[in-house]
């Protein structure tokens, strides 16, 4: 069995710690805890491991946020990886800081990295992990909000959110989305 797990985020440098990256964050602390690395492939980073007869692959899209859906495309289809297996970790400025949903599918919410899944999948019918970033920011100033770093008071929960969203990850592979949400949310 084969499953798909993608963080959405940007790649650079100066997107490394920001809101919007947080799908690269959790993904990255899981391949540390799983003990693999990232390789540099087509579209994407990526990183495999096995958990419980289970194939996993990590992949940290390498064309921007606004285009994740052609790097997530192309490897559902290379590994051939049923939609129902794909799971998406997003950041959210509908969800307050510290919550963390799951959800089966959903609307992008004018997440453009959703959007563009969405656009490439033909529909939005995938299960994901909404990280929940607030949206504590003035009017007109939400993409400097996203691409800004967490708050001083907000930074010391990071390491026990990314742990949670772990955990629902590693729940979802195992027991499925429903299962999962009933378990977490």
């Amino acid at each position: 069995m084969k499953f798909l797990i993608v963080g959405l985020g940007n790649i650079g440098p100066e997107y490394a710690d920001t809101r919007h990256n947080i799908g690269f964050m959790v993904l990255d602390a899981l391949a540390k805890e799983q003990g693999v690395k990232f390789s540099t492939e087509r579209l994407a980073s990526v990183a495999e491991f096995s958990m419980k007869g289970r194939q996993v692959t990590l992949i940290k899209p390498t064309t921007f946020m606004n285009l994740s859906g052609k790097a997530l495309k192309y490897w559902m289809d290379a590994l051939k990886v049923p939609v129902n297996h794909v799971l998406v970790v997003v950041d959210d400025l509908a969800i307050p800081f510290g919550s963390i949903k799951m959800r089966p599918k959903g609307a992008d919410a004018g997440h453009n990295g959703l959007k563009d899944i969405n656009l490439m999948l033909g529909h939005n019918n995938y299960p994901r992990i909404r990280f929940g970033i607030g949206d504590n920011f003035p009017k007109g100033r939400q993409v400097d909000y996203v691409l800004s770093g967490f708050d001083s008071d907000e930074e010391p929960m990071i390491p026990e959110l990314i742990g949670k969203s772990i955990e629902m990850i590693k729940s979802f592979i195992s027991i499925g989305v429903e299962l999962t949400m009933t378990k977490h949310n």
